[in-house]
């Protein structure tokens, strides 16, 4: 694409990450289990989708639900990242929240120092705390380089006005990106209601 755009498709497997580059996209998202929101996809098809001709970031979420993590579901969010590390992958996608649904940030800035220097992602867990607004300079500061978010909606469309202020409170030092039903078929008015350089969904070309 000649177009300054980043288009990430959400996808589930190599033939689906295959078939989003044909249609478009120039970047993934991979994942496994779309249907509770995207788990850890395997070591197989996170190093199959390494020879993909874009960028490929993988999510780190050991099992569907909420966003706080026993110890061992930590541990193996380590190992996850350390694999992707090790594997050459160019981002990986996490979030971690407190029992109380605040950023858990004693235990991102643990999962941040690992995964550097992969791209870090703070997935829509953000959607979940307070006041999304309150977080962005703390993760700027942790090294996070994008935060995915629906505004605390349903879809972007819905979250708009919220997402709009992060993208303003985020003042270029971090990447916003809506996200929540963006299709190819809503992509030119979402786009115009929502002005970012990235944008994200299962059905975005």
């Amino acid at each position: 694409m000649d177009s300054p755009l980043v288009l990430e498709a959400c996808v589930e497997s190599f033939s689906q990450a295959k078939n989003m580059i044909d249609k478009g996209a120039n970047r993934i998202e991979l994942c496994e289990n779309l249907n509770v929101g995207g788990t850890t996809p395997s070591y197989g098809t996170i190093k199959k989708c390494r020879s993909l001709a874009i960028p490929v970031f993988v999510m780190i979420r050991p099992r569907g639900g909420n966003f706080v993590y026993s110890p061992e579901e930590i541990e193996i969010m380590k190992l996850d990242i350390q694999m992707c590390k090790d594997l050459g992958v160019l981002g990986v996608v996490l979030g971690v929240l407190t029992s109380d649904n605040k950023i858990d940030y004693s235990l991102l800035k643990e999962l941040v120092t690992l995964a550097k220097p992969m791209s870090v992602t703070f997935h829509k867990a953000i959607d979940e705390v307070e006041n999304p607004l309150n977080e962005i300079n703390s993760l700027i500061n942790l090294g996070i380089d994008r935060i995915l978010t629906s505004g605390k909606s349903n879809t972007a469309i819905e979250g708009k006005d919220l997402i709009n202020k992060i993208i303003q409170s985020a003042n270029d030092l971090i990447t916003i990106i809506p996200a929540g039903n963006i299709t190819k078929e809503n992509f030119k008015e979402i786009s115009n209601l929502i002005k970012s350089s990235e944008y994200h969904g299962k059905k975005i070309v």
